[in-house]
Order: C-alpha cells, then structure tokens, then sequence
C-alpha cells in the first residue's frame, strides 16, 4: 500500500460471501471515521459468471449510486481518490466458495491434534476432519476420508521438539499414500503446512516434499506446557491466499485490486474481536448464526477462540439443529400449545426453503426458539473446545488427590464475560431488538453484569481487515456504526424458591435521580437507560446468590445504556429451569414475553 495512514479518509471494503458480496463505504467526518452507505450484489463464482470481481463491482456501484459520487471508472476503482471522485485505499474479506475447508492431524487426538484444531479454527478455516494415531481408524480408513474429502489444506502437527519422531511420521505416510487432490483447481499441489517435532522435519520433507507443495513453519506444541497457534494461523492465511483462493474464478484479479491482502472472512472477525478485548480489557463472545452454520469467537484473558458448527443453522441445517437439540427443547420455547407434526412441518419447509422469512407471528416465535437452541449448543461446543492445554503435568495438592477435576477447564468462565456480541439475519434483523436480547440470554445464561450487543449489518469481516491498516478507523466504525448495544443483563446467580428476594438493586440513573428494586427469584424486569447514557448499580444479593464478587458480596459498577435497557435477569442459574408442566411453562413464557415487550399482545399469541 503506497498511500501512508494519515493520508487515508475514504476506505473501500467489501466480504465476498457465499452467496452474497457486501461492499461498505467508510469515510473520514470531522475527527472520526464513520460508515457513509452500504450496497450488496449476489456473489459471482459460480456459472455463467464465474468471476467474482463482477460481484464485486455490482455491489461497489450500488454503493457509488447510493453515495452520489463517482468510484469507478472504465479501469475499475479509483485509486487515489481526486476531488470527490474514488477511494483511497480498497480491501475485501472472502468466503466464497464455501470458504476455507481443512482436516487437521495430530499424534494425540485430545493434545496436539487438538492444539492443530484450534490453529485452523483461529486461521478462519472450517475443520472437515481430525486425524489422530489413536482416533480408532484403520490406516486404510483415514487415506481413503482424506481422498473423499478433498480439503482445501492440511495441517499436520505432533510431537514435542527433541520428542519422539516415528508417530509423526505415520501421519504423514498416511497423507503420502492418500495422495489427497485440492478441491478446486486440478493442476496444483495441496498445500501442507507442517508445524510439528523439529526432529521430524527432513523425514517429513522426504515423505511429502514431492507430492505436496509442503510448508513448514514453528511447531504449535513445541513442549507439553506451551502452545504456540499464530506461526501457524498466519501460514494458514498466507497459503490460503496463494493456492487456494488463486484457484477461485476472478480472485487473481481481486487480488491485484486490493491495496493488502484479502482475509478469510472468519479471520477477520477474530482479529476486530481481538482488538476490541484488548483495548477495552474486556472479555467477549461473538456468535454469527448463518444458514448453514453458526461460528462462535470468544477472548478470555487475552487468549483467542473460534469454533464452528457446521451443521448448526437456520436454514439450510435448521433439521440438523432440531435433530441434535430434540423436540422437547424446541417446544420449551414456543409460549403456546403447538401440535408436534405442524413444527416438523414447518421446519421441512425452511429446509426446502431456505431463503424465506417469517410471514405472520408464530412463524417468527418458532423461528427464534430453534435460533435458542443453535446458539445453546454450538456455545456449548465452543467451551468444550476452549480450554486449557491437556497432556500437562501439574503439581497437586493433598486436596487435590481427591478432587475429580482433569484441570483441563474450559476458558469460557461466563461470570467474567463483559460483552456479548451477537451477529446473523435472525440476530442483527430480529423485528425487535428486545427479541434478540432474549434469545441470546436464553441461549448463553450470561451470569452477573454482561452488556448485550448485536452487529447492525454484519460488518466485522470488513472492519478487521481494515483494522490492519488502520486500527483507529476500525475502531471507530464498530463502535460507533456497525455494535448496536441492546442493552445490559443483570443475573444473580443461584437456586431459591419462587418469589423469594434474592437482589436488592439501587441505580444512580443519569441527572442524579435514584431508583431501587426488591428482586424476587423468577423476575424479569427492564429499567429503561437510553442508548449513549451510563448508569451506576449498586448490587446486594442475598446470601447464596452471586453477582460475581462472590455468594453475598456486593458489587457496584457503571454500565451502559441501550435500546432495552438494564434487564434484571432472576430467573435463576445453574441450573436454569422451566416447569414442566405444559400449562405452567406457557404462563412462565409469556411472563417474560410481557416483562419484555418481546411480542405484540393481538394475535396468535393472545390465544
């Protein structure tokens, strides 16, 4: 990139998506960078295109309509901008093509093939398969999943520097004897990246050099105690751009148009993510529901995380997500008495149609209790994989002896999550924000102070790779344009009968007026505190209950306003139950669907 970071005041950026191309337009106004206008165009990889910079420019010139200026000329983007005609600097995101698809091995399934795991995941790749010495295939059985899944890379990892070679090196024979062909282009070599044993390197070299177009980079598990993921990540994403994307129709020409380097799409929303827990010191979780699948990124004390659930979505997988959640934890959601063949039907036909919307009410009712349970679960995955290092010997303690923890606990520790960040059409597009806010609290059972977010137009894949060349534009835009804060939940933590106190509340609202609340076990309550404002709470649960300074203790802090508002969430933790009975839980449900506003009372829901 030629033009230096102070010189930049108009930015460019699009995400080429699966289906969709999503260009943006950010400009410098006054001290601070904010969004001007955003276009979008179908994504053009496919036949009888099959260039998919045609998308690109179908969706910069709605946004050079929609900005009322000139951006492109007979030679494409204008670059520098000159008068009012241009942009300064043009970057782009992608996941066209069904993105980045890996398979992953390591010596040991639950150590270093996991470790590999994490690496791809946190590269912005899709993880097809995990191959591992002890994952009970045959030899025979694991070449032949690698020649039927056709991945876009592997990573290949094992061994400890100075460790053990041989197991290894088993690995990579049976990726020799697989012979694996890339997914798209037929006239290259499979990219390999090896970030194993030192020890192993020429052996490895030997097996795969000839047949692969094979990269070696530092081990990720260099000893039993450290993990050493972004030399890894960072090949990852330089190979991705070199092989696989150059394969894609039109991508050589994207490339030659961008001012850095394009991002896989995941990638990209790590990075913003990264960014922003950093410079706040706060502790995120974002999740991106899609069609097809749902990514969850979290950043606890300062450590990383991504995973994906490929089959978890709401459309094309929503069987998928009725399939592994169940029908009673469907139907728990709905606050109404439902027929179980008029919910199967109705998630057949999203299947079969997975470009339509909700039409009427309960359509959209039925529509966010599956969205409950895709967020439940993948969040659920998300922290089985998000933990600490397994394998590592640690010094215990007499008391230890008898405690039946591995010490191998997830990092997701939900009493210390400050934000949520919420992101996809049945999040960022929900009628009201209040529903969203719902569905995420429902689905992740956020535990004291945790301010609720949504991505306005699912802008974060471009802002993190504007992030690399100019951070405090990134920055900027995510808080000012594309986070819409929803609001801030307060949830006590702990078990009491119903109607039981269990919080008393006091909120220095801003002006200086005071207001306080008796909380009782079971309530959901709102207390209005606009967007832009802050408040101070002062928290006194009772004795058992948590707000995160411990059973009983008081917490005092200032938190942000929102669209809802502070919502005092007593409807109890750990665990966190409905009646069981049907009447009961309908009346419960709709409870809460007035504390919140979540619905209009006329129609089906008045029923």
């Amino acid at each position: 990139m030629s033009i230096k970071k102070e010189d930049i005041t108009s930015i460019l950026a699009t995400d080429c998506g699966s289906t969709t191309t999503k260009a943006i337009l950010i400009e410098k106004r006054g001290d601070e960078f904010r969004l001007i206008v955003r276009g979008e165009a179908p994504t053009t990889v496919e036949a009888p295109v099959e260039d998919v910079t045609q998308g690109v420019l179908n969706a910069v010139t709605e946004v050079s309509e929609l900005a009322g200026r000139q951006i492109l000329d007979a030679n494409g983007i204008i670059k520098p901008k000159k008068g009012d005609k241009g942009v300064d600097i043009y970057i782009s995101t992608s996941s066209a093509g069904g993105g980045l698809q890996m398979m992953v091995a390591g010596v040991v399934k639950n150590m270093t093939a996991e470790s590999a795991a994490r690496a791809a995941l946190g590269g912005g790749a899709i993880v097809m398969d995990t191959l591992a010495t002890n994952d009970k295939r045959l030899p025979h059985e694991q070449i032949q999943r690698i020649r039927n899944l056709r991945p876009d890379m592997i990573l290949l990892s094992g061994g400890v520097d100075g460790g053990t070679v041989s197991h290894v090196v088993e690995l990579a024979e049976i990726i020799a004897a697989a012979n694996p062909r890339p997914r798209l282009g037929i006239s290259y070599q499979l990219p390999i990246i090896y970030a194993g044993n030192v020890n192993a390197r020429k052996e490895i070299e030997r097996l795969l050099g000839d047949k692969t177009a094979l990269d070696v980079t530092d081990n990720l598990r260099p000893t039993m105690e450290r993990e050493n993921l972004m030399p890894s990540r960072l090949k990852i994403q330089q190979l991705f751009l070199e092989h696989v994307m150059a394969q894609a129709p039109g991508y050589k020409k994207l490339m030659a148009m961008t001012d850095v380097d394009i991002m896989p799409t995941p990638a990209a929303v790590g990075d913003i993510m990264q960014r922003i827990s950093e410079q706040y010191g706060i502790q995120v979780v974002g999740a991106d529901i899609g069609g097809a699948t749902t990514d969850v990124f979290s950043v606890f004390k300062g450590v990383f995380n991504r995973t994906v659930s490929a089959n978890l979505g709401m459309s094309y997988s929503i069987s998928e997500v009725f399939a592994e959640a169940g029908m009673e934890n469907v139907m728990k959601w709905v606050p109404f008495d439902m027929d179980e063949r008029d919910l199967r039907n109705r998630i057949k036909n999203k299947m079969i149609r997975p470009t339509t919307i909700p039409q009427v009410l309960d359509e959209l009712v039925v529509e966010q209790a599956i969205c409950r349970e895709a967020l439940r679960i993948s969040f659920e995955q998300h922290k089985a994989l998000a933990v600490g290092l397994k394998g590592v010997q640690q010094e215990r303690s007499i008391s230890d002896i008898f405690s039946q923890s591995t010490g191998n606990e997830s990092l997701v520790d939900v009493m210390s999550l400050d934000m949520i960040i919420g992101s996809g059409g049945v999040l960022s597009h929900a009628p009201r924000r209040c529903q969203s806010a719902l569905m995420m609290m429902d689905a992740y059972l956020p535990e004291g102070i945790t301010e609720l977010t949504v991505d306005s137009i699912f802008m974060m894949p471009q802002l993190g790779v504007l992030a690399k060349v100019h951070p405090e534009a990134a920055t900027q835009v995510f808080l000012k344009d594309c986070l819409i804060r929803i609001g801030t939940c307060i949830a006590p933590v702990g078990k009491a009968k119903e109607g039981k106190t269990v919080l008393k509340a006091k909120i220095k609202m801003p002006g200086g007026k005071e207001e306080e609340l008796d909380l009782k076990y079971g309530d959901l309550k709102v207390i209005p505190l606009e967007v832009g404002t802050k408040a101070t709470v002062e928290l006194h649960p009772v004795k058992g209950f948590d707000v995160g300074e411990g059973k009983g203790q008081v917490k005092t802090k200032e938190i942000n306003g929102g669209v809802v508002g502070i919502i005092f969430d007593c409807r109890g933790r750990q665990p966190f139950e409905l009646p069981k009975d049907k009447k009961k839980r309908i009346e419960k449900l709709q409870a809460w669907i007035d504390a919140m506003d979540i619905y209009p009372r006329e129609g089906v829901l008045a029923r």
